[in-house]
């Protein structure tokens, strides 16, 4: 799910305040969200030069940061707390003096000392804090506890509703009731009464609630993750949680697609109206596609899924056979997935630039590695891109402020849409083996598992476990081979732990996930045209930490969820 909204704290080092002479400075800039003030002592008869990088930027090209004059001058700057720095302090000659890594607090105001060493005659650089930083994460640790609270209330109060009427069809049975007899119909209602609650339902809810989570994860990533950045996009390689949203629901509507196939085929549905229907919703969610980017540029093209009708398209299907090889569920769509495979390995020809660098360029370009392809932003992906559109791209990709790119860039684009199928092709893996093994829950999760471990040591293959030195890193802007399997082995570990929880051991409903999860294209629809208004948001005016942002964004989010569930209760559900 790429947010279309540029970063509200930019991830560059602002210089707000130079040189001054003397001591500490007597006034310094507000700082705000993720930014703290550096203050660089020079105690030397020459001029020095600090310069920085960042730890997230592939090898990028030190930016320079301040000049401090000789002679006890200082000079300061704001810089992020986002992400560790790298900071360097040479001479004008080109010596460096001194080099450190560090990870500063937000709010945070430090100060290094670069001075002759008293045990040497080489400069040395000290540090020392002026003001202690903020707990960033505090918010997020409150915000948890206040969500876990909240959870753990819906847990208890429909126990104590099931202790209720247990305690009810006990006191009928004791005779103690007056509202219930002993006789044949007041038994049998009472009994009814008591096998309702235990009734499983005809439905897999793991998936609207598969899919209601990664909705209202979306939400709340677009509503912009209360300012953290690990709940934001990477800035080029690498995974966080706004990265997993949109393979989720590629995943999920793959999964969902062959439950609504079955389905339709069971009621005899032809095939001339199964591809009416499919004409129908793809040119609706075209349309709506198109509605969304000149309606709200800020908000952009985000992912949309299609909607199903929630009477009809996952509803438990009648079971093929028993049992049978693990690749039985591949059969069926040999033809397809031979297309997706032999597409994969051609596009991950291209993807081994640390293998080979002649065969393809994987990186943000501008600034990093090492500055040698300043304007090859996203490799073949951008260049087709480009050579398709022109001008008609998105200008905000994740890499512009950390690499310092000038070039289009869209995550979206044609490689990046057509590596997607690869992930549509997994949740359609996960469909059929839920209907090849209907009613052995055992293998069902076997299989899931067993996906999973494939996809997640390929993944791990692929990138080496690190985030930049692999053969073909975790990259969601070009939608790497790497990044679907990682991705496609978190899908199979969710969807099969919401399976067994929900569909197998009924230990949890869904709530409130499966609410959003069974109206996702008006809860879609809805935040995408008035999420940026009250009450769903406003005007900031806190912006010295988290605080204001969490809270904005969690309400946005709890709106929304409550909309739907109000919605479920009046039994409306938007669909095409």
């Amino acid at each position: 799910m790429e947010s279309r909204r540029p970063l509200h704290a930019s991830l560059t080092l602002l210089i707000l305040v130079t040189s001054s002479h003397g001591g500490h400075l007597k006034s310094g800039p507000t700082l705000k969200m993720d930014q703290a003030l550096l203050t660089f002592h020079n105690q030397l008869t020459e001029e020095v030069q600090v310069f920085y990088t960042s730890d997230s930027c592939y090898k990028c090209v030190y930016q320079h940061l301040v000049t401090v004059k000789p002679n006890n001058n200082n000079a300061s700057a704001v810089i992020s707390t986002k992400f560790p720095l790298t900071l360097q302090v040479e001479w004008t000659r080109n010596v460096t003096l001194c080099s450190w890594s560090q990870t500063y607090g937000e709010g945070g105001h430090y100060s290094v000392w670069i001075q002759m060493s008293e045990a040497a005659s080489n400069p040395s650089c000290t540090d020392a804090v002026d003001k202690r930083p903020n707990n960033a994460h505090l918010p997020l640790l409150v915000g948890a506890l206040s969500l876990a609270i909240i959870a753990l209330l819906f847990v208890v109060a429909p126990y104590i509703y099931r202790r209720r009427c247990t305690s009810k069809c006990i006191r009928t049975i004791c005779c103690q009731d007056p509202q219930c007899s002993v006789d044949n119909d007041g038994a049998q209602a009472c009994e009814a009464e008591h096998n309702t609650t235990k009734a499983k339902p005809t439905r897999l809810r793991s998936l609207d609630t598969f899919r209601g989570f990664a909705l209202t994860v979306m939400v709340f990533v677009n509503y912009g993750g209360g300012g953290y950045w690990f709940f934001q996009h990477a800035p080029w390689n690498g995974l966080t949680v706004g990265d997993l949203v949109m393979p989720w629901f590629v995943f999920i509507i793959g999964t969902s697609v062959v439950l609504a196939f079955r389905s339709m085929q069971r009621r005899g549905v032809s095939r001339q109206q199964l591809l009416r229907k499919i004409t129908w919703r793809t040119v609706v969610l075209l349309m709506l596609g198109f509605c969304f980017i000149n309606y709200s540029p800020r908000d952009g093209a985000h992912f949309l899924g299609p909607e199903r009708n929630p009477t009809e398209s996952e509803s438990l299907v009648e079971p093929g056979p028993g049992c049978g090889p693990l690749l039985a569920t591949v059969a069926d769509y040999h033809p397809a997935g031979d297309s997706v495979a032999l597409h994969h390995f051609a596009h991950a020809c291209t993807q081994l630039p640390n293998v080979n660098p002649s065969i393809g360029y994987l990186g943000a370009g501008g600034i990093g590695d090492n500055g040698l392809y300043p304007n090859c932003t996203g490799g073949a992906a951008g260049y087709i891109d480009r050579w398709m559109f022109g001008d008609n791209m998105y200008r905000y990709p994740t890499c512009k402020e950390i690499y310092r790119t000038t070039q289009p860039f869209d995550p979206e684009g044609v490689l990046g849409t057509i590596n997607s199928i690869a992930m549509g092709f997994l949740g359609m893996q996960a469909g059929k083996i839920i209907i090849f093994y209907r009613g052995a829950n055992v293998r069902i999760l076997c299989r899931f598992l067993v996906w999973a471990v494939i996809l997640g040591i390929s993944a791990a293959i692929l990138s080496k476990c690190t985030r930049d030195e692999g053969f073909i890193p975790v990259n969601k802007n070009l939608w790497s081979l790497s990044y679907v399997m990682c991705t496609g082995c978190f899908s199979f570990l969710l969807l099969g732990g919401m399976y067994f929880v929900t569909d197998i051991k009924g230990w949890w409903g869904g709530q409130p996930f499966i609410y959003p999860g069974m109206n996702s294209i008006f809860v879609y629809v809805g935040h995408s045209l008035l999420g940026f208004y009250f009450p769903f948001s406003w005007e900031m005016r806190f912006q010295e930490s988290h605080w204001e942002w969490l809270f904005q964004s969690l309400w946005a989010t709890a709106l929304w969820v409550l909309i739907a569930y109000l919605l479920y209760r009046k039994k409306f559900f938007l669909k095409i």
